[in-house]
């Protein structure tokens, strides 16, 4: 996945999504991804780091280009000396130097210009850094989204459940006024139906708790508006057709940021291995400089001075290295050890998103087909609870099969909505691994 902010474009994209543009609209989960992969500290963070590298970068080209410096020394020099008639004068005078020099690379075995193509591979990489706390934050936005999504399900079955169970206790109520139940029958209702009523209450606390938990991942302040979109999901969207493991695992390879960011820094460490062998070569360099100067009780004036003492001159330098004490070696053994590290780093980043996406797919089979079960259960319990709750009210069941039918189906209730989001869930993040667009 692209970097969705550039060095050069933070804070205008920070302005184009900022909490103000969201304050009178329901949030999506795309408008919650666009803004938290805008906005979040972590992948500040890494835009900060990934800018500093484009500074490197910068430095490392200029170092190809020649120095040039100036520098001036003004000095005052006092002492005592000895005068004609035996005594001795204070005398003191005065100095100044100027010069102007520079110098050149001409030749380092080439330690320049790979020590350019390395730190474009680390700016490249970090750039990848960039996207992969981006992504981490989408994957955290997605589980967070739809967490809200199952607990305002849940609250919504929690309310039919208690609607019903009022119904259940009105009607408990007539019979026990009419001497067709016992009072303990009555009673039992009625603990169910307070029963109910905790459970709406718990309900009703998860999913406050889980759109602050979104709000608080967003970042969003205390005084901002925060209300999410809760979309129609049909049943249909969830048991499509899937492409093979090896397609899905695949295509991950080919669009995760990790996978290319550890295949930047293989090269980035070859590189730095070339680097640490030049060090073996001799290197060439020309300088030129250009000074003058001038100094007190010459007898001339100060610009004549400047330009009697004007001297120019240019040089030639070859470096050889013979013998550093190991450390050209040590320098080079150390970059081929940090060729090997990337190279596991790479093959490590390879078997965790293998791992990742082949638990994402067996997730979504077994979701799938849990889910598919799940609805016909839950088709049969709440047959079997009309059925014995209208023969209850013809009193030809107990008060305990009631409720017992009641549980049955609230169980299923559950297990089908717990199926059917862990299915969205696992549906939405292999489409994420895919570089497919994440919406509800």
């Amino acid at each position: 996945m692209k970097t969705l902010l550039k060095t050069g474009f933070v804070f205008g994209a920070l302005l184009a999504v900022a909490p103000g543009s969201y304050a009178q609209r329901t949030w999506t989960l795309r408008d919650c991804i666009d803004y938290a992969r805008a906005n979040n500290i972590q992948v500040q963070a890494s835009q900060i780091t990934q800018a500093g590298t484009e500074i490197d970068l910068l430095t490392a080209k200029a170092r190809k280009l020649p120095s040039l410096n100036f520098s001036s020394d003004q000095s005052y020099t006092h002492q005592n000396s000895a005068n004609s008639s035996g005594g001795f004068d204070s005398r003191g005078r005065y100095s100044g130097s100027y010069s102007l020099g520079a110098e050149f690379t001409l030749y380092n075995g080439g330690k320049l210009n790979q020590t350019v193509r390395q730190q474009e591979l680390l700016s490249q990489a970090s750039a990848t850094d960039v996207d992969v706390a981006a992504n981490d934050i989408e994957v955290a936005v997605i589980r967070g989204y739809l967490q809200i999504l199952y607990d305002r399900e849940s609250l919504t079955q929690a309310q039919q459940t208690v609607e019903s169970s009022k119904a259940q206790l009105a009607q408990s109520q007539a019979m026990l006024d009419a001497g067709s139940i016992a009072i303990t029958d009555h009673a039992q209702i009625e603990a169910q139906y307070s029963s109910d009523l905790y459970a709406l209450t718990a309900a009703e606390n998860a999913v406050a708790l889980s759109r602050l938990q979104l709000k608080q991942l967003l970042e969003l302040g205390l005084n901002d508006e925060f209300e999410i979109y809760y979309p129609e999901l049909d049943s249909a969207q969830l048991l499509v057709s899937l492409p093979s493991l090896a397609e899905a695992y695949q295509k991950s390879l080919e669009v995760m940021p990790q996978i290319e960011g550890s295949k930047i820094s293989i090269e980035a460490a070859r590189v730095g291995e070339k680097i640490a062998k030049a060090d073996r070569i001799p290197s060439l360099s020309v300088s030129a400089a250009a000074g003058t100067g001038n100094f007190s009780q010459s007898g001339y004036t100060f610009f004549n001075q400047l330009n009697n003492q004007f001297n120019q001159s240019v040089g030639l330098r070859i470096s050889v290295p013979i013998f550093n004490n190991r450390q050209t070696r040590s320098a080079i053994e150390k970059a081929q050890l940090s060729v090997k590290s990337a190279e596991l780093d790479y093959v490590r980043e390879e078997k965790a998103l293998l791992e990742t996406v082949e638990t994402i797919y067996q997730d979504i089979l077994s979701a799938q087909s849990s889910y598919v079960a799940a609805t016909d259960k839950l088709r049969a319990a709440a047959l079997s609870y009309e059925l014995v709750s209208q023969q209850f009210a013809a009193q030809m069941k107990t008060t305990v099969d009631l409720l017992t039918e009641k549980n049955n189906f609230l169980i299923a209730q559950q297990q089908q909505l717990q199926t059917k989001y862990q299915l969205i869930l696992s549906l939405q993040l292999l489409n994420f691994y895919q570089n497919i667009p994440v919406e509800l």
